[in-house]
């Protein structure tokens, strides 16, 4: 496999209201339609959160069951459903999003203040959620917003072993208020305390969003943009398309001489199994 980029679409988050952004996709039809735009720009995942019919976060199984078909229906993409939801969401509800059966899921490694509120993953939640990933044959992608999430990643990897698939791969999300810095020095911390063999992308969230872009692709690594972390382009210029920002990630990832990564690649790095 050529030196490629990992692309990760975030489009939609829990936080942002579609009252205050209207461009964000929060029907299903609007979600595809988001996919199929930023797979055909370079996309390899898409990171789901849903809304119910107010445009409000939920975790309803059938609706995330019918999402999960539909964008295996409509793209060639690597489907990975957020177990954060909302902060307010049960841990019950968090589980039961790997009965969909998407490829992958996000595993947060740990508590983080996040803005005024917490974003809770206490240890007993997180080994419960990755032993499940194991069973169900899920590939997690370990969320980790600050550095001592780091530890708590290679704890779990040290007492229950490798996820399925044989791979650990990371996201190092930047820039949240109670989280780590978006800055180049914290991404090469961060990067140089993953577990040895780890592949991993960075988020910049809000205005860290090209700070941390850069970084890391000069420090090898791999690109989440989307919706769900920032909605301006630039200052005073808002996003109108999840795609505009994907189109950015793959161009800055041509200039750095690592082309966009085709989702087939994708999936046999990350051990994704066939559904």
């Amino acid at each position: 496999m050529g030196a490629t980029t990992l692309i990760t679409v975030a489009p939609t988050g829990a936080e942002s209201a579609k009252a205050d952004v209207p461009a964000l996709p929060v029907t299903l039809e609007e979600l595809v339609q988001t996919a199929k735009e930023c797979e055909a720009a370079g996309a390899a995942i898409v990171h789901v959160h849903i809304r119910d019919d107010d445009a409000r976060p939920t975790l309803d199984p059938s609706r995330l069951r019918d999402t999960v078909r539909a964008l295996r229906e409509g793209t060639g993409l690597i489907v990975q459903l957020s177990t954060g939801g909302a902060v307010t969401d049960p841990y019950e509800d968090r589980l039961a999003v790997l009965d969909a059966e998407p490829d992958m899921c996000s595993l947060t490694c740990g508590t983080v203040n996040f803005g005024d509120d917490v974003f809770m993953n206490p240890w007993p939640f997180m080994v419960e959620l990755y032993q499940r990933t194991q069973e169900r044959e899920v590939v997690p992608e370990f969320e980790l917003f600050d550095l001592g999430h780091i530890a708590a990643l290679n704890r779990l990897l040290d007492k229950h072993g490798l996820p399925y698939g044989g791979h650990v791969h990371c996201d190092l999300v930047m820039g949240v208020p109670g989280g780590m810095p978006g800055d180049a020095r914290t991404l090469v911390a961060a990067v140089e305390a993953l577990p040895d063999g780890a592949t991993w992308s960075a988020t910049g969230v809000g205005r860290t969003s090209l700070p941390v872009l850069f970084a890391a692709l000069s420090a090898g690594g791999h690109l989440r943009v989307g919706m769900e972390d920032t909605l301006t382009l630039a200052k005073g210029t808002p996003v109108t398309a999840n795609v505009q920002l994907v189109e950015r990630a793959a161009a800055a990832a041509a200039l750095a001489r690592r082309p966009s990564m085709p989702a087939p690649d994708a999936r046999a790095l990350l051990g994704i199994k066939r559904r």
